[in-house]
């Protein structure tokens, strides 16, 4: 995961990542959350992998940012990896770059969106912006702050 320093400039941003009861293979009893802070400026890509890395799964599949947390492919609003990847087709043409989206671009305190990670086993996240603070130049970004709950296996037996 690339990692970059604070400028004097940049804000922090802190987000909930709660695995979605809803996603296929999760148990449904279990509430498993994390928390990443990552740097204004960095990409939905960025925060995406952190997300991946911090439920210590691969980062090998495409996925996406929706605001219908119910139903993704009812949304208004998304972004998706397909966008950025030369000859595929993305089956949404309004979607919007995640490696050309900042996070300050689309997140404002509370906002909520659904990030399907693996569009085969359909991993859904719910992120949420809790918090914008003021980073802490001696660290890098993304950084996982907080993790709570066993995350449940990529990819089960």
């Amino acid at each position: 995961m690339r990692k970059q320093k604070p400028t004097k400039n940049d804000k922090l941003y802190i987000f909930d990542i709660t695995l979605s009861p809803d996603s296929p293979l999760a148990k449904k009893k279990t509430k498993v959350l994390r928390t990443i802070s990552i740097l204004n400026r960095q990409s939905l890509y960025d925060l995406a992998e952190s997300i991946v890395d911090s439920f210590d799964f691969y980062f090998d599949h495409c996925f996406g940012f929706f605001d219908n947390l119910k139903n993704w492919t009812d949304s208004l609003n998304s972004y998706e990896l397909f966008v950025d990847i030369p000859d595929v087709a993305c089956d949404s043409p309004e979607s919007k770059s995640v490696k050309k989206t900042k996070v300050q671009d689309l997140f404002s305190i509370n906002d909520k969106m659904l990030f399907l990670f693996d569009y085969g086993d359909n991993w859904e996240f719910v992120v949420q912006l809790k918090k914008i603070d003021n980073p802490d130049i001696k660290k890098s970004y993304p950084l996982l702050i907080d993790s709570s709950g066993k995350a449940p296996k990529q990819y089960p037996d």
